[in-house]
């Protein structure tokens, strides 16, 4: 049977979690699987989140955005990469449209409230930073000069010369992208004026074209770091790839703004960290080697 389970983990792995970390027990990955098991640690330790609920039928989640209103954000109660994930969600027809896809990934479905900010994800330990970076969904820059379509070609061929690719994607022009465009009275014949910020996906995932910022950690108020580092001590976990959401920016105390922990990863794709649109790629290889010496149970089941 374990042999079947290793066999089941390791082809698992590497049709879809390609590139993503193994350093925590089969119990910590058990128990960082589902959004409801993160909101229930979360709240049991009074670590900010937002409110929300898990359903099965649509109705429940109606329900929900009537009493708290928009924006909202739906996905799917086990998923990683942002599968499924849809955000913000200004109304009604969208929640509806959300809720359908975001079931296509997972049958119990996770609503909760947005909040407008930076997102970051923060690769730790329980004793030390390893890396943190800004996401960004897919955007570009206007110079008055270029509509957009030509914007996004330089961007990608930036990306290119810079040997982002496969890591960071390049920038589709998709149905997905003209639609969001479209929502902004926009197209990609558009030409945005000099410094003008184009959002062209609603998502931070990299598949889409998302992009990587590298944080340097000592602008980051000390109380925050204390507080990630005991998130990875709640989960029993040797290192996590939390993903947090600050109104002001992680440099601001998360006692002075509004922040919102997302969930946890106990399987963090750490490669994206080494391949930033902006800042300098960090060498994090010595704590790598510390989490390589420890000897993990049950490491290579699921």
């Amino acid at each position: 049977m374990r042999k079947l389970k290793a066999f089941i983990y390791r082809w698992i792995s590497e049709r879809y979690m390609n590139g993503c970390s193994n350093y925590n027990s089969l119990e910590v990955r058990k128990g960082c699987r589902s959004k409801e098991q993160g909101r229930t640690i979360f709240a049991k330790n009074n670590v900010p989140h937002a409110k929300g609920l898990i359903f099965l039928w649509p109705w429940k989640a109606h329900q929900f955005a009537k009493k708290h209103g928009f924006p909202l954000v739906i996905k799917p109660n086990v998923s990683g990469y942002s599968r499924g994930s849809y955000f913000p969600i200004n109304s009604y027809r969208e929640l509806w449209e959300a809720i359908f896809w975001a079931k296509v990934w997972w049958p119990t479905t996770v609503i909760e409230q947005y909040l407008k900010g930076s997102n970051y994800r923060v690769l730790t330990t329980g004793s030390e930073y390893i890396s943190v970076i800004r996401r960004y969904s897919p955007f570009v820059i206007g110079n008055g000069q270029d509509n957009i379509s030509k914007l996004i070609d330089d961007e990608n061929d930036i990306r290119q010369k810079m040997n982002l690719h496969p890591v960071i994607f390049p920038i589709k022009k998709s149905d997905a992208v003209l639609q969001h465009l479209a929502k902004q009275k926009l197209s990609l014949e558009s030409v945005p004026g000099k410094g003008e910020h184009i959002e062209l996906f609603h998502r931070v995932a990299l598949s889409p074209g998302g992009v990587v910022e590298i944080v340097n950690q000592l602008t980051i108020p000390e109380e925050n770091g204390e507080l990630f580092k005991r998130v990875v001590k709640m989960f029993g976990a040797n290192v996590l790839g939390i993903d947090v959401i600050f109104e002001k920016g992680i440099e601001v105390s998360y006692t002075e703004q509004k922040c919102i922990f997302i969930e946890v990863n106990s399987r963090p794709y750490m490669k994206m960290h080494h391949y930033p649109r902006y800042g300098e790629a960090e060498d994090f290889s010595k704590a790598l080697e510390k989490l390589d010496n420890l000897d993990i149970s049950d490491k290579d089941i699921f």
